[in-house]
């Protein structure tokens, strides 16, 4: 039932301000074109939750934490504009990649800071935030300005490449020594020295083997032959005595 002006900005022609205007009302603007050959009007019915955008965070900043090289904690505080009522929060979404990436990664959060957990140790990140409204109504804030950071870089990963960088300067600061070694270079392996070893134990085991079977063999046909040899003559010593035994006929 209220009637008012929209007041329209000189500098930005395309739009107007309404004043006063409240978050959960519905408003129908008389929206006037005006050239040379007339003018015309129009009136559009306006939802003020479905239209809102909030203005981007603002104070946006990313710092590393020492002894962990892939996080990133990363602060911002809400836009100067939007009403400090406990009724009107907002969330937020948080982009960041490394610089030399083209990709980003995101995640959505209530509070005013977040830690990244993925982050590529020892490269630059550069980090942004939007704002919209906790009840998803209307859209997203533009995106804040940039920040940068880099992450510290893993202290075992430091020590790595400062040693291996060290062991190369050492080697190109020595000269090659021009005289031949008179040692023998010896290109045998651990591994094939020791395969070697097993294989000449294997072969002497089975050779030890086949001379104890073949000696039990022979031992064991030896003795046969000396029992074969044995029976006739105890057979022949029997038949003698019975023939000397007296007849019962001639008593």
């Amino acid at each position: 039932g209220h009637v008012g002006p929209c007041l329209q900005d000189p500098s930005r022609p395309g739009t107007c301000t309404v004043h006063g205007s409240e978050f959960w009302s519905s408003y129908r603007l008389n929206i006037t074109e005006v050239n040379p050959l007339g003018s015309s009007f129009r009136l559009l019915d306006v939802t003020m939750q479905a239209i809102i955008k909030p203005d981007p965070p603002e104070g946006l900043v990313v710092e590393p934490i020492p002894l962990a090289p892939r996080r990133l904690h990363v602060s911002w505080k809400y836009p100067s504009s939007w009403p400090k009522e406990p009724h009107f929060q907002l969330r937020f979404r948080l982009q960041y990649r490394p610089v030399i990436h083209r990709s980003w990664s995101w995640v959505e959060t209530v509070n005013l800071s977040e830690v990244i957990t993925d982050a590529f140790a020892g490269l630059e990140h550069v980090v942004q935030v939007s704002a919209k409204d906790f009840l998803d109504a209307g859209n997203w804030s533009e995106w804040s300005a940039e920040a940068r950071a880099t992450p510290v870089r893993d202290p075992a990963t430091t020590a790595s490449e400062e040693t291996t960088t060290d062991a190369s300067l050492e080697s190109l600061a020595e000269e090659p020594s021009q005289a031949p070694n008179p040692e023998p270079i010896n290109h045998s392996d651990p591994l094939e020295k020791m395969a070697i070893l097993v294989s000449l134990g294997i072969f002497a085991f089975f050779v030890l083997a086949a001379v104890l079977v073949i000696t039990i063999l022979i031992w064991l046909r030896v003795r046969k032959h000396g029992k074969d040899e044995t029976k006739p003559h105890n057979f022949l010593v029997a038949a003698s005595h019975l023939k000397a035994l007296p007849s019962e006929s001639g008593c």
